[in-house]
């Protein structure tokens, strides 16, 4: 059962059986910069970081995105990707039983954000092996006062998926999301796109002391070259508006706090009337 994380105020981890690879990137900087964070995986994710599992694992089964969109109306929606695994068929894997992980991390734009709690519910059920949620994790913020966050999502590929038989294989894994406040627009409406996330397949084997693991990076070229950005057009105030509700908001406030005084001096003659006549 995961539980959230209430003592880093940078991060909402909901502990499942994994490690997550974005943690180390908040231990060092204050908010998401996408070149910050790609120089990170590549110090922490070199090319040559996992030779050890060549003899083991050749080759390593690859991730990519083959279909995102929006899934829902309103403020509170669902990001849907299907995460499509590319394994030679004939491989020969000798690695045991549940020793690989699909590990998706969405890099969230400004003026959205996921709930700790929703993704919470969904580990509870089995539906990830682990989830978090890095960055700024203050929900009630608007998208002005807000920065930017990271969700990590882990799923277990279990050893039939790797037998070599299922080349092609997708895994349909939906993030819910919702809509901060968004800024005054021109148009009534304010632009969000999501980038393509990054995926990476975490493999563990037993080593000759102790159990050992490799993280690799895959690549979403084809994706990205295929399919244009997955885009939430979230509504907001517009400008050119402000000055005729500000005026109407006003006089509103006007002829309310007359009406309160008018209704306030009616009830009190009303009942000094009614006094009187007891008298």
């Amino acid at each position: 059962v995961g539980n959230l994380d209430d003592s880093n105020p940078s991060s909402s981890a909901l502990h499942g059986v994994n490690e997550f690879i974005t943690e180390a990137y908040f231990e060092n900087h204050a908010s998401l910069i996408d070149s910050d964070f790609q120089g990170f995986i590549s110090k922490e994710i070199p090319p040559e970081f996992c030779e050890v599992l060549q003899d083991k694992l050749e080759p390593v089964p690859k991730l990519s995105i083959s279909h995102r969109h929006l899934i829902g109306e309103g403020s509170h929606r669902r990001l849907s990707s299907s995460i499509r695994l590319e394994i030679q068929p004939g491989s020969k894997f000798t690695l045991p039983a549940h020793f690989c992980d699909a590990i998706l991390v969405e890099r969230l734009p400004s003026g959205v954000f996921a709930d700790p709690f929703e993704l919470q519910h969904l580990l509870q059920r089995g539906v990830f092996t682990g989830a978090a949620v890095f960055g700024d994790t203050n929900l009630e913020l608007p998208s002005v006062r807000s920065n930017r966050s990271i969700v990590e999502i882990h799923m277990d590929i279990g050893p039939n998926i790797l037998s070599g038989n299922n080349n092609g294989l997708e895994i349909n894994l939906e993030v819910p999301l919702h809509a901060r406040y968004a800024p005054l627009g021109e148009n009534g409406f304010s632009r969000i796109e999501f980038s393509p996330p990054d995926l990476f397949t975490r493999c563990s084997f037993e080593g000759n002391s102790h159990k050992q693991s490799c993280i690799f990076l895959s690549t979403n070229t084809s994706f990205e070259l295929k399919a244009g950005a997955v885009v939430w057009d979230v509504p907001c105030g517009i400008k050119k508006h402000t000055g005729i509700v500000s005026v109407v908001t006003f006089f509103s406030a006007i002829v309310s706090a007359l009406l309160i005084v008018f209704t306030a001096f009616h009830y009190s003659d009303t009942t000094g009337c009614k006094n009187l006549k007891q008298m």
